[in-house]
């Protein structure tokens, strides 16, 4: 196996190396209700790596991103400050956050900008009057809206767990977190030294109410000087017409997302019959490919799994995305048995509390990493990061860098569930020349745009400066 560059990603070894110590895995009625089950069958000796693709025009491949999907949301409220800290202390390489708009055109992370599922709004009589049905990328929702509410009055709110059955663990910290604006989820990971994954949600309808996302969005980024291709964020969406627009105003990577079934609402609503399906043949990738940087696709489009959760075999997804050099990220895994594969489900289904009980997370980790695909979005960033950290060392291939870069009084102060899954302890080893004074003193720790991580002998690296920012994989494309 060719060593290749690693994108940067790393956590405070020494603080996750203690916490691994005391922190038992979530997750452990189920792990032991099947002692010896499916956790042996995807031991690292029998996992098969995808060889690195060719190296692009800038640089030879990078290898998966660990995306926290909604920060840690499979132990606190999704889109919360705590559940973004939770996710930086797990070992995440990037935060990703939906974001939606308020009255006053505020960008603010939530599921939906409906938000009776995500906030205590309907125990607040004063907004009862605000409750009314609208009708959103052809759904008819009724509840409570983004929209109607300045920032200051959804300040008021506080957030819920929006899967309170599946996830109690995470309801019992209900009420504790207001709705997060996106000026705090970027400044969290600046400070911390980790990335951005952007998604704009319901783009046409806001831009159609007069409160497009994308100019604050560029904005707040420009604010903390993260402009270039190079640096580490990337902008999603699962609508097509604003990442065409914002081809033409930014050199950010974008991030064409798509369903397994449905079609883009932008396609929609001017009459064009393609689907998500037709944009994942070569084709569509082929056209993907003039405006965006990569293709974040459900689990299903590179590994289908049928109603009764068997597995069929891998598509030609990943290959074909990776022939229009475009990265791949599928999503979302998470932990519980109810958003698993069967064979990756522990424990008696016919055992109370069996579907929110986590099962072999890490097996179907490590089959989707052996598929080659570019990046993972998982409510479990601790569990990504361990097992992409396991399978490339396995692999004999080499990380890049360590750390988060923040400094102590970034981390969060609460227990962190599964820290051993953080990546805590191992070897990294950084390219001579990288990341040097020059870097430094401009605040940005990470390579020169165009100059790729290179492999290099193990060894520990050396502690980087409080504050530097954590180093950043090279763009693949001209800037």
């Amino acid at each position: 196996m060719t060593c290749v560059r690693w994108p940067a990603a790393g956590a405070p070894a020494g603080l996750l190396a203690l916490l691994s110590l005391l922190s038992p895995l979530p997750g452990g009625t189920a792990s032991t209700a099947s002692a010896g089950a499916s956790s042996d069958m995807s031991s690292l000796a029998s996992v098969a790596v995808a060889a690195p693709r060719p190296a692009s025009r800038e640089g030879s491949r990078s290898y998966p991103v660990v995306i926290a999907h909604r920060g840690a949301c499979a132990y606190r409220p999704e889109h919360t400050l705590p559940s973004y800290r939770m996710a930086i202390a797990m070992g995440a390489d990037f935060l990703e956050p939906d974001l939606v708009s308020t009255k006053d055109h505020v960008l603010v992370a939530r599921h939906e900008n409906e938000i009776s599922q995500t906030t205590d709004v309907a125990r607040h009589p004063e907004f009862a009057a605000r409750r009314t049905t609208k009708v959103i990328d052809g759904r008819t929702l009724t509840g409570w809206f983004t929209e109607d509410f300045t920032l200051a009055e959804l300040r008021t709110l506080r957030a819920v767990e929006r899967l309170p059955a599946l996830r109690p663990g995470s309801a019992a910290f209900d009420g504790l977190a207001p709705v997060a604006t996106f000026e705090e989820i970027v400044a969290l990971a600046k400070r911390s030294g980790v990335g951005v994954y952007a998604e704009t949600k319901h783009p046409g309808y806001f831009a159609s109410i007069g409160l497009p996302l994308e100019g604050p969005l560029l904005a707040t980024l420009g604010r903390y000087g993260w402009r270039e291709r190079a640096d580490p964020v990337w902008i999603e969406s699962f609508e097509t017409a604003n990442l065409r627009a914002l081809r033409h105003r930014t050199r950010l990577r974008l991030v064409q997302l798509l369903e397994a079934a449905g079609a883009p609402r932008d396609l929609v609503t001017k009459g064009d019959p393609r689907t998500y399906r037709d944009l994942a043949t070569p084709a569509g990738l082929a056209e993907i490919a003039t405006y965006a940087d990569a293709v974040g696709v459900p689990t299903d489009l590179v590994r289908p799994v049928d109603r009764h959760g068997r597995l069929g075999a891998p598509t030609p997804l990943v290959a074909d995305a990776h022939r229009h050099n475009l990265d791949i990220h599928v999503w979302t895994v998470r932990p519980e048995n109810a958003y698993l594969p069967a064979p990756f489900r522990l424990g008696d289904p016919a055992a109370p509390g069996y579907a929110s009980a986590h099962g072999d997370v890490a097996g179907w980790l490590r089959t989707l990493y052996g598929l080659g695909v570019d990046g993972v979005f998982s409510d479990d960033p601790g569990a990504a990061r361990r097992v992409r950290d396991e399978v490339v060392r396995g692999a004999g291939l080499v990380h890049g860098a360590s750390g988060t870069g923040g400094s102590p009084a970034e981390t969060p102060d609460e227990e962190v569930p599964n820290a051993q899954a953080s990546g805590g302890g191992a070897l990294y080893a950084r390219a001579a020349g990288e990341g040097g004074p020059s870097a430094q003193a401009s605040g940005e720790g990470g390579p020169v745009a165009g100059r790729p991580w290179q492999a290099a002998p193990v060894r520990p690296a050396p502690p980087r400066p409080p504050g530097a920012a954590r180093p950043r994989s090279s763009p693949r494309r001209g800037a």
